[in-house]
C-alpha cells in the first residue's frame, strides 16, 4: 500500500490511481492521488521542519544525510526490484541495479561537500564575509525515465543545505519514490521530506507547487516544454529555479576513429535507458571515411543486445516506459524510414517494445535528427568536413551535452570545447559524475546540479560586513 508522507506521517487519499508495469500492462499497484489541500499541507509541514533544520550546524545535517545514504544502500535490492516494474528498465546492467548504486554513490558525494563562510575582507577597514543561507521549502518535480536517481540529485543537497522538501514523482513512475521518501523518513526529522503523488488529470500538482508562494525553489528535471511552463509559473513569487531539460545531443566520429573500438561507447552513449535519457546521443555525425564501417560496428553490436521483460535476468533492455512516447519514436522512425536506410531494427514490438533502431543517410532536417526522439532510435548522418559538422551540431535549440570520437586526444578535446553544450565528451558520452557540475545551455536548461556549484543552488548569499 503506497500513500503520501506529509509531515512524517502517512497520508491517505480519497482516490487512487494505477501504476502499470509497461512489459506487461498489468497494475503493478495504485499511488494516492493528492490534492491541492494535501500540497497546501506539505508545505506548511516543510515550513515547519525548515525553522529547526535550518539551525542546526551543517555537522549535523551532513550527520543526517549520512544517514539517508546509508538507509538507501540498505534497501537498495528492494528499491530496484519496484524500480524495474513499475519503469521498465532491466534489473542488471545500465538498470535499475546500476541506478540505485548511482544514487548510493551521489548521496554518498552529496555528503562530503561544504559550503564554509568566504572572507573577502579582513583588514583595518573591516571585515566582510559571504555566507550561504537556506532557501525554505524546495519543490522537486522528478521524472519518469531515472526517478529513485534523480529524485537523489534533488533531495540530498537540498537536506544538506538546510531546505526542507516537497517532492512530487512522475505519474508514470511514482511507487519507488514514494517508497524512498518513506524510507528517509525513518532517519530524517518529521516535515524535512514530505512526498505527493497524481495523475495530472483533475489536479496538476507540478502546475500548483510552482506557482505556491509557500515554495521557495523549483528543481525540476523533465520536458522542456514542462520547463518553460514551470519557469512562468514560478516568475510570479521569483522562485529560485533549477531546470534540467531536454536534450538533442551530437556525437561526432572523426575519421581518424576505430569504428570496432567506439561501437560499444557510441551504442550505450546512445541507447542507455533504451535512449530515454536527456543527455544521451540523439544523432551521430560520421565522416565519410568510416562512415560505412561505424554503421556496420554498430550494427554489429546491437544484435547482440536483448530486448525483454527487465525482471528476466538476462535483459539488456526492456520496454519503453509509457504509450505516449512510443508513439512519439513510432512516429519519427517512420518518417525517417521513407528518408534514410534502416540498419537494424525500424519496426514496433508488440505491447510497449520497440527494438534498437540504427536508421543511416539522413540529413538535418529529418524530424528523427531536428527532434529529441527520447527512444531507442538513433540517426546516422555522413559528413565530410569537421567544421561543417560541429556547426550542425550547434544548430539546435538545445545545448545539454554533446561528444567527440578520435584517436587523437588533443583534437578532440578542442574540438569539443567549440560545442555549444554545458557538457562536452571525448570517446564517451552521458559520462556524469557526482562531482562535475551539469547542466545545461540555451533551451536545454538553467542553472547546476551536482558538486559545490550544484549545492550553491539551494542557497541564498548573504553578505556581512562589520
Amino acid at each position: 500500500m503506497f500513500d503520501l508522507v506529509i509531515g512524517g506521517q502517512s497520508v491517505a487519499t480519497a482516490t487512487r490511481f494505477p501504476v502499470l508495469n509497461p512489459a506487461t500492462g498489468a497494475p503493478v499497484a495504485e499511488a494516492p492521488n493528492a490534492t491541492a489541500e494535501d500540497l497546501d499541507r506539505a508545505v506548511e509541514a516543510a515550513e515547519a521542519a525548515f525553522r529547526d533544520l535550518s539551525a542546526r550546524p551543517e555537522e549535523e545535517r551532513r550527520s543526517l544525510c549520512e544517514a539517508m545514504a546509508a538507509k538507501l544502500e540498505a534497501h537498495a535490492e528492494e528499491l530496484a526490484q519496484l524500480l524495474t516494474r513499475e519503469q521498465g528498465k532491466p534489473l542488471n546492467g545500465l538498470g535499475s541495479r546500476w541506478e540505485l548504486g548511482a544514487a548510493v554513490a551521489w548521496a554518498k558525494h552529496t555528503c562530503t561537500l561544504s559550503l564554509p563562510v568566504k572572507t573577502i575582507q579582513n583588514d583595518n577597514r573591516g571585515t566582510v564575509e559571504l555566507h550561504r543561507k537556506p532557501l525554505g521549502v524546495v519543490g522537486s518535480i522528478t521524472p519518469w525515465n531515472f526517478p529513485i536517481l534523480i529524485a537523489v540529485w534533488h533531495v540530498v543537497p537540498a537536506v544538506l543545505t538546510g531546505n526542507t522538501v516537497v517532492i512530487k514523482p512522475s505519474p508514470y513512475t511514482p511507487l519507488t519514490t514514494l517508497r524512498f521518501v518513506e524510507l528517509m523518513n525513518e532517519v530524517l526529522p518529521a516535515g524535512v521530506l514530505n512526498s505527493l503523488s497524481g495523475d495530472d488529470r483533475a489536479v496538476n500538482l507540478g502546475a500548483l507547487m510552482s506557482a505556491h508562494p509557500g515554495i521557495r525553489k523549483i528543481v525540476f528535471t523533465g520536458s522542456s516544454e514542462t520547463g518553460r511552463k514551470v519557469a512562468a509559473s514560478a516568475s510570479a513569487t521569483m522562485k529560485r529555479l533549477t531546470l534540467e531539460m531536454g536534450g538533442n545531443d551530437a556525437g561526432i566520429v572523426l575519421p581518424d576513429a576505430d569504428p570496432k573500438a567506439i561501437a560499444e561507447g557510441v551504442f550505450w552513449g546512445a541507447f542507455i535507458n533504451n535512449g530515454q535519457t536527456c543527455a544521451a546521443i540523439k544523432r551521430l555525425y560520421v565522416h565519410e571515411d568510416v562512415y560505412d564501417a561505424v554503421c556496420e560496428e554498430l550494427v554489429n553490436y546491437a544484435r547482440g543486445v536483448s530486448v525483454g521483460d527487465g525482471t528476466e535476468e538476462g535483459t539488456a533492455l526492456g520496454p519503453m516506459q509509457n504509450r505516449m512516447q512510443f508513439d512519439k519514436v513510432s512516429r519519427l522512425v517512420a518518417d525517417a524510414k521513407s528518408r534514410g536506410r534502416v540498419l537494424i531494427g525500424g519496426e514496433p514490438g508488440e505491447g510497449l517494445f520497440f527494438p534498437p533502431t540504427i536508421i543511416a543517410d539522413l540529413e538535418d532536417g529529418v524530424a528523427l535528427v531536428d527532434e529529441e526522439q527520447f527512444g531507442p532510435a538513433l540517426p546516422v548522418i555522413k559528413y565530410r568536413d569537421i567544421d561543417d559538422a560541429i556547426a550542425r551540431a550547434n544548430d539546435s535549440p538545445w545545448g545539454l551535452g554533446g561528444s567527440i570520437w578520435s584517436k587523437d586526444i588533443q583534437k578532440a578535446r578542442g574540438l569539443a570545447l567549440r560545442l555549444e553544450t554545458g557538457s562536452a565528451w571525448v570517446n564517451k558520452h552521458v559520462a556524469i559524475q557526482p562531482d562535475a557540475p551539469f547542466g545545461g545551455v540555451k533551451g536545454s536548461g538553467l542553472g547546476t546540479e551536482f558538486g559545490e556549484e550544484g549545492l550553491q543552488e539551494y542557497t541564498d548569499i548573504q553578505v556581512l560586513s562589520y
